[in-house]
């Protein structure tokens, strides 16, 4: 699945954005992922919120 993402990402506008990853520590201390496909001026924000 993530190579269908990354192709389409990479025709017309796709190399305005970017693929972001964040891990998060549960409450029963193990980690989940989540990720999003976001505008490169919103990573920083995205980051923050998250």
């Amino acid at each position: 699945m993530a190579k269908k993402t990354v192709a389409s990402i990479q025709k017309g506008g796709g190399k305005e954005h970017t693929k972001v990853i964040k891990m998060i520590k549960t409450d029963k201390g193990s980690y989940n992922f989540k990720e999003e496909i976001v505008h490169n001026d919103k990573v920083k924000e995205w980051f923050d919120k998250n």
